[in-house]
């Protein structure tokens, strides 16, 4: 298969392999050369980024730059996903733990990222949804009942990843590796390592554990395993309409979910990056990286975390001129995806920002700004949460 197209990461250039967002060095890499399977998994940073003009916003072009903001590319199973078609609903039809969400018409997205303009008016019905992302312990539960594996920790097929040696290919994912120095945001291999074994269970390699972090959300969990768990609950995921209108609580459109000021009474009220990114981690919310759920307060409809801590998976496949031409009522996503960026690659909304956000990186937890992932892809700040119709 030939390749589409190049990117530039740094001095090194990089090509999707046939498995729609792989990427391999095409040259000798200090992190280990072409055959090592080092992927940039940038599943939490959302867009080309490419603004007309800067001068909408000299920060937003600056922090929001295609160089900084898109997402390269994730180690795909294609192939290895058809285990999600598998599970059976659990039989339950109950809404603990979930907030009835009220239908309405909002403004939806925002002019501030190329890809969520035009604000377009959106109508939709009403619909539960759960208070919190997904914990550790509910999708433990989800395991235990169903067996099932997740794309992190499935087999890697030598055939999908023609001239990497074979005992190069084994399961992981993506976890944020922060570097003891400042460097260039130009080049996100510096902070993303690609890492054997590390999984929804083993969030940061096969030496970590998830005891006694029960109640954080889970994470390395691609679309296809957060649909898995949906289907299971007797859930699914929400659309991407669904989840601004929650995220947004009554109150309209605003720069940020919670208001107008990043820091209301000059208090932290979202799980993001302070300090120099990627090597400060200033902590002045009081989390270096994940927070449990219910950390930070709620938003007017009862949400945890709608702002930060993981990105979340939502049902629509992602193109970033779907609101062009979205419908106004109950949209549901295009019918097809595409990114400019992987013209090849199968990829979903994700919506929220994360613990890694920042207005020095990507400023992606705003109010209207959308994410995409690939669609067998996950990495340690990636989750979901799920609804259920009204």
């Amino acid at each position: 298969m030939k390749h589409s197209k190049l990117w530039k990461a740094g001095s090194k250039w990089f090509a999707p392999n046939p498995l729609k967002g792989t990427l391999l060095s095409r040259k000798k890499s200090p992190l280990g050369g072409w055959g090592q399977l080092m992927v940039v998994v940038i599943t939490f940073l959302a867009i080309s980024c490419n603004s007309e003009t800067k001068s909408t916003s000299e920060q937003t072009a600056e922090t929001d730059s295609g160089a900084h903001c898109v997402a390269k590319g994730m180690p795909s199973r294609s192939g290895a996903i058809r285990q999600a078609a598998l599970v059976t609903a659990s039989g339950e039809t109950g809404t603990e733990d979930m907030v009835l969400i009220p239908g309405g018409t909002f403004q939806m997205g925002s002019d501030e990222f190329p890809d969520s303009r035009p604000l377009h008016t959106v109508k939709v019905d009403g619909f539960w949804m759960d208070k919190h992302e997904v914990t550790n312990a509910e999708f433990a539960r989800f395991v235990e009942a169903t067996k099932y594996v997740t794309v992190a920790e499935r087999p890697l097929n030598p055939k999908d990843y023609p001239g990497v040696p074979a005992d190069k290919l084994v399961p992981g994912s993506a976890v944020f590796t922060p570097p003891n120095q400042q460097i260039s945001l130009e080049n996100p291999l510096a902070w993303w390592q690609y890492v054997a074994g590390a999984s929804w269970k083993h969030p940061a390699g096969p030496q970590s554990t998830i005891q006694g972090h029960e109640n954080e959300p889970v994470v390395h969990v691609s679309y296809e395993d957060a649909a898995a768990y949906a289907k299971w609950a007797g859930k699914r995921l929400p659309t991407e309409a669904e989840w601004e209108f929650a995220a947004q609580g009554g109150k309209g459109n605003r720069k940020y979910y919670w208001g107008e000021e990043l820091k209301p009474g000059g208090k932290w009220i979202a799980n993001i990056y302070q300090g120099n990114f990627p090597n400060q981690n200033a902590k002045e919310d009081g989390f270096a990286g994940i927070a449990p759920v219910r950390s930070f307060p709620a938003n007017p409809y009862g949400l945890y975390d709608m702002d930060g801590n993981v990105w979340e998976w939502c049902q629509d496949l992602y193109r970033p001129d779907y609101y062009r031409n979205s419908p106004k009522e109950n949209p549901k996503g295009p019918t097809d995806s595409y990114d400019p960026d992987e013209p090849g690659a199968v990829k979903y909304v994700q919506r929220g920002g994360s613990f890694l956000c920042s207005d020095q990186y990507c400023i992606r937890y705003k109010a209207g700004s959308r994410g995409k992932g690939e669609v067998s892809s996950g990495s340690d700040n990636l989750g979901f949460r799920c609804v259920r119709n009204q």
